[in-house]
């Protein structure tokens, strides 16, 4: 019951720092901010049986096209577990493997790519995490957005049900819209 209270007042503080005021041109806050919710996402997912190969594996994050926000998800993971699993961040390249990941940031700086990221995820118990516009009409799970100076993310269920995740009411409720089947 104590694990569950603080799981949601770190949730709570992660949405009062996104909703506290994050103006685009902030960049360097925009991207602390972005590392935050990939890194509570985790607590808020349930992966299909056999998603880990053993019971003390990793929970892999990919990171492609912004290796700052790469930097900040492993500033801010170093050390930490999400559910027994410690967290790596891994920076992945065009034409590399995302075999083994659990989430996947497609950031917007890799507009041509997104498309090839998230089609080789599709069907994976992968979560996909994007920030670009009309991302999720791409086949992205959840996409981030700035509303009225604020980050939020929007979720498409509709793309998370292939993949067999489970994704947490509580994050459904924190998200700023969310799109597909309930």
């Amino acid at each position: 019951m104590a694990a569950l209270r603080r799981a949601v007042a770190g949730w709570l503080a992660l949405c009062l720092l996104a909703t506290a005021g994050v103006a685009a041109s902030r960049e360097p806050l925009e991207t602390e901010v972005k590392a935050a919710y990939l890194y509570k996402f985790a607590s808020f997912i349930e992966w299909p049986e056999g998603s880990f190969s053993h019971a003390n594996s990793q929970l892999q994050i990919g990171v492609a096209g912004n290796d700052a926000l790469a930097g900040e998800l492993a500033r801010i993971v170093g050390g930490r577990t999400v559910n027994g699993h410690a967290v790596a961040i891994r920076k992945i390249r065009r034409g590399q493997s995302t075999a083994g990941l659990h989430i996947l940031f497609v950031g917007a700086h890799d507009p041509t790519s997104i498309h090839d990221y998230l089609l080789a995820a599709r069907g994976q118990p992968v979560l996909t995490v994007t920030d670009a516009d009309e991302a999720l009409a791409l086949g992205s799970m959840v996409n981030f957005v700035v509303a009225g100076e604020r980050l939020r993310f929007e979720v498409a269920l509709d793309h998370v049900a292939p993949s067999r995740l489970r994704i947490s009411a509580r994050m459904l409720a924190a998200a700023l819209r969310v799109e597909g089947a309930s």
